[in-house]
């Protein structure tokens, strides 16, 4: 066998095996039964999320840790933004705010914490109140003061959805491995930021309380990201997973913060009320982590 031919079988094994994600809507004999799969066939695929590896301290050579803002408003992140409404959408579509809040409430996610330097963590509680609000309108008062109690239809409840997510914040880590002389990326974090659900309260005045919801542990969270599949605007019988379009860097970012002497301080710190200059020093950050591999091959 030619190495054209070897080429060619091992491109045909792996459209196989990705497609194998909607390979039952032309098996279905009812829509209940897109998507899913038999025992048998979970069985033989063995599919999981490609391992990192170990890395050894002595192996890396240079590195540095950045953070990210990922705009949903960007047509390049948009997969990682829709659906939001997943009312009519099956249940293999959807968004990454609902993949991680979905496997945060059933427990596969528990690496979750306060901030991107991951030193506390967050319990569903804790979570809930930025994710949940409630408020009693002035009829539910007044039955309260009157009877001590207040009626259901009183309450007025408000929740954020993948809708209301209007930016994803990553924190990551450069390096050059000596071992194979070229410069690696390790996403460590993520985190959805969004105005908090109380905002929905007031829609008519303008509350601007953009908080990070919640950072999560990025390697803790590979299995259940893997699972998750993204849409692929190119070939939807290939959709990608969130673990891997995450991991390969397919989204578009702006640093805004890198790690440095003055704490870790934020670009918008030292440079203040001037966008323009904000995102070319975004992009001077990312010319000197590139510059370093360059660097590394001149003599």
């Amino acid at each position: 066998m030619n190495l054209k031919n070897v080429v060619l079988c091992i491109f045909g094994l792996v459209i196989a095996a990705s497609a194998t994600a909607q390979v039952n809507i032309l098996n279905a004999k009812n829509p209940e039964d897109i998507g899913k799969i038999t025992e048998e066939q979970i069985a033989y695929d063995n599919d999981g999320p490609l391992p990192y590896g170990y890395t050894d301290k002595r192996d890396v050579l240079w590195a540095k840790t950045t953070w990210e803002i990922i705009d949903l408003d960007e047509r390049v992140n948009f997969p990682l933004y829709y659906p939001i409404d997943t009312n009519n959408i099956g249940p293999d579509r959807r968004s990454l705010y609902d993949v991680l809040v979905k496997n945060i409430k059933n427990g596969k996610i528990e690496s979750v914490y306060v901030d991107s330097y991951f030193t506390e963590k967050r319990t569903l509680k804790d979570i809930e109140t930025s994710l949940v609000y409630s408020d009693t309108t002035d009829l539910g008062i007044e039955q309260y003061n009157a009877e001590g109690v207040v009626d259901p239809q009183y309450v007025r409840r408000f929740s954020l959805d993948a809708g209301d997510i209007e930016s994803w914040r990553i924190r990551g880590y450069w390096y050059i491995d000596k071992r194979q002389g070229e410069l690696k990326y390790r996403l460590l974090g993520i985190c959805p930021v969004a105005n908090e659900a109380r905002s929905k309260a007031f829609s008519d005045s303008d509350i601007d309380s953009k908080v990070e919801l919640f950072w999560v542990w990025f390697p803790g969270a590979r299995d259940v990201l893997h699972n998750a599949k993204a849409f692929n605007r190119k070939n939807t019988s290939q959709p990608i997973s969130y673990d891997h379009l995450l991991n390969s860097r397919r989204f578009g970012a702006v640093i805004y913060k890198e790690e440095n002497v003055q704490g870790d301080r934020d670009v918008k710190d030292y440079i203040n009320d001037n966008a323009l200059m904000q995102l070319l020093e975004s992009e001077r950050i990312k010319e000197k982590i590139r510059n370093i591999e360059i660097d590394l091959w001149n003599y």
